[in-house]
């Protein structure tokens, strides 16, 4: 049982290593499988051929989910961890054929890969982040609260503006959100936009402050981690 879980949970061994590695395997072929059977016109053959892979991929998902209690300390807390609810619903749809199709959650299993590269060589990076967050995290709220402010005031804003020129675009505050959002990160999807001069002109300022928007969480994540690298220096 210890070799068997070394297998299962240790992805530093070869065995282990190899282990991991089909098993995202199977996930990615599992995805392109369920994408492919999107696509209009399917045939009848490939229709069958793809539901002999789901099979065989389901059936070997299901070996790994049984594995993986197996030889799991807590068994409890794995079937009910993050990682074992996706495990189980992944391949719980096949069994029960409930007509809901919940393949594409498998892209979740997907973050095991990482334990294969351990992040060894970026641990300190990860840290530095977490400790840059740490530093900026009253400045980064204060920030969001402002923008989320922002964003409510330029959707009123040009609601009153385009409301009777373009009823069927602005004609809530609700609906005049989603130009707010796409305005103010600078994005400008270009479906919905303004026809008056007024709201033209509200446009450009909402456009100036949307540059402030997207550089000054940079500026404040940028010396943080500045701080974050100086303060790892100093330590013995």
């Amino acid at each position: 049982m210890s070799r068997l879980k070394r297998i299962v949970e240790s992805p530093d061994t070869p065995a282990g290593l190899v282990f991991d590695l089909v098993v995202q395997a199977l996930v990615i072929l599992s995805l392109v499988s369920f994408s492919i059977e999107t696509l209009p016109g399917l045939s009848s053959t490939w229709q069958k051929r793809l539901d002999v892979a789901e099979a065989v991929v389901v059936a070997l998902f299901t070996v790994e989910y049984v594995l993986r209690i197996l030889v799991a300390d807590r068994k409890r807390s794995f079937i009910f961890s993050f990682f074992g609810i996706v495990d189980f619903l992944a391949i719980l749809p096949f069994y029960l054929s409930l007509g809901i199709d919940l393949r594409s959650i498998r892209v979740f299993r997907l973050l095991r890969v990482v334990r294969v590269f351990k992040l060894a060589r970026y641990g300190g990076a990860v840290r530095r982040f977490h400790r840059a967050a740490r530093i900026a995290k009253e400045e980064l709220v204060l920030f969001a609260s402002v923008a989320l402010i922002l964003l409510y005031l330029s959707a009123v804003g040009i609601y009153y503006f385009e409301r009777s020129a373009q009823p069927d675009k602005f004609g809530s505050i609700f609906q005049s959100l989603w130009w707010a959002v796409a305005t103010m990160t600078t994005v400008g999807y270009g479906d919905v936009y303004p026809v008056t001069v007024g709201g033209r002109l509200f446009t450009f300022l909402i456009l100036m402050v949307g540059l402030g928007i997207v550089a000054v969480p940079t500026g404040l994540f940028a010396s943080a981690l500045s701080k974050a690298r100086e303060l790892e220096s100093d330590e013995p």
